[in-house]
């Protein structure tokens, strides 16, 4: 049972890490967001990543994403995944090099897209589906990089932060372009899902990978879906090339939209909330717009986690009131909550919360709405 140190609520719904709820975070951000921001601060203190974008003056500027740090000599983006080494920008690890774990994971996966992916359904087949229907006996090469733009307190995979501020640990996960490129160009490979962490501040390693496998693929006559897994922060330019990959090969975008109200979504993930969520739009735009080109598979799928108490009906309406003036037919994926990382105080997902987002969402017309992982949701609250 957590209380808000602002209004002085007490919920099973209001966490106690992030310290306030999410009404003052709403109408009373300028008491709550401090609040909230200390979690952030102190766990990224321990790893000795930057506490918030950095704006140093006279660093070097990087437009990879909606953080636009400013970054010190020698010192690391707010990512941990790009550097200031000389006075030039680099990834850490160097250029041609990525810091990242893959494997094979059998089709249909747990995506967040499976309802609509042509592994699943067979959907462009045979263009870009070998398979009218389930592609059994085949795979998606997962990309798992370490690092993330965002500093999320519900991070599932939160293990990638530790390898991107570790010279060691890096050392055993870096891979290299043509490593990569070999191991998506595998027979049974058909699909490559970046993920993470988040691809965005990897983007010059597996765009350029990325292209190789579509040129190849299309040599062969071979099936090689291009899908990322991403916050959606990414400079307009990178999530247009991204898209465009994914758009050529079959493939799917897929954002994962933390909140829709600025200071919210900044209380959980530690970043500018409104330059984030003013990016989100700009991308979802982007990618909803070259989506037209190619109705047979969704190019833009969007996915909010339901975080209990904090991405609520308002929340969801907001999002959802968005897409659907963009493209009413994007889908639309709502994931279950579990306690884990820094936000381990809340319960997980109730069916009851599942169930209003479902409606909500709808009401605001959209029109291919799912739950995913519903194995985790219950009577919780």
């Amino acid at each position: 049972m957590g209380v808000c140190r602002v209004c002085g609520k007490s919920s099973k719904t209001v966490s106690s890490i992030i310290g306030v709820c999410v009404d003052c975070l709403r109408s009373r951000a300028g008491e709550a967001l401090p609040i909230a921001m200390s979690v952030h601060k102190s766990y990224r203190i321990g790893l000795g990543l930057p506490l918030e974008a950095p704006k140093s003056s006279g660093g070097v500027k990087c437009s990879f994403c909606a953080n636009e740090c400013v970054i010190p000599l020698n010192g690391v983006g707010f990512c941990g995944v790009w550097t200031n080494k000389g006075g030039f920008l680099q990834p850490v690890e160097g250029f041609g090099k990525g810091v990242l774990h893959y494997y094979l994971d059998p089709l249909p996966t747990n995506c967040v897209a499976t309802p609509v992916c042509p592994a699943y359904t067979g959907a462009g087949y045979p263009k870009y589906a070998l398979r009218n229907g389930v592609e059994h006996g085949f795979y998606n090469l997962a990309v798992f990089f370490a690092g993330c733009n965002l500093n999320c307190v519900f991070c599932q995979n939160w293990e990638h932060k530790n390898i991107v501020v570790d010279g060691a640990q890096r050392a055993r996960f870096r891979v290299s372009e043509e490593e990569l490129f070999e191991a998506a160009m595998a027979s049974r490979v058909t699909c490559v899902c970046y993920f993470g962490g988040d691809p965005g501040p990897h983007t010059v390693y597996a765009l350029k990978v990325s292209r190789k496998i579509v040129e190849e693929a299309r040599r062969r006559g071979a099936v090689k879906r291009i899908c990322w897994e991403t916050n959606g922060l990414e400079n307009p330019s990178i999530m247009s090339e991204m898209a465009r990959l994914s758009l050529e090969s079959g493939g799917i975008v897929k954002i994962d939209w933390k909140a829709w109200t600025p200071s919210v979504y900044q209380a959980l993930t530690g970043v500018d909330g409104k330059k984030a969520v003013d990016r989100i739009k700009e991308n979802v735009k982007i990618v909803s717009e070259m989506a037209k080109k190619r109705r047979e598979i969704p190019l833009l799928v969007i996915s909010v986690l339901l975080v209990p108490g904090y991405i609520d009906e308002v929340e969801i309406r907001g999002i959802a009131e968005y897409i659907a003036s963009i493209d009413p037919e994007t889908p639309v994926i709502f994931l279950a909550f579990h306690p884990d990382h820094l936000l381990k105080d809340l319960p997980p997902t109730s069916i009851s919360h599942a169930k209003k987002a479902i409606e909500t969402a709808h009401e605001a017309s959209l029109k291919r709405v799912y739950i995913g992982n519903k194995w985790l949701l219950g009577n919780y609250y």
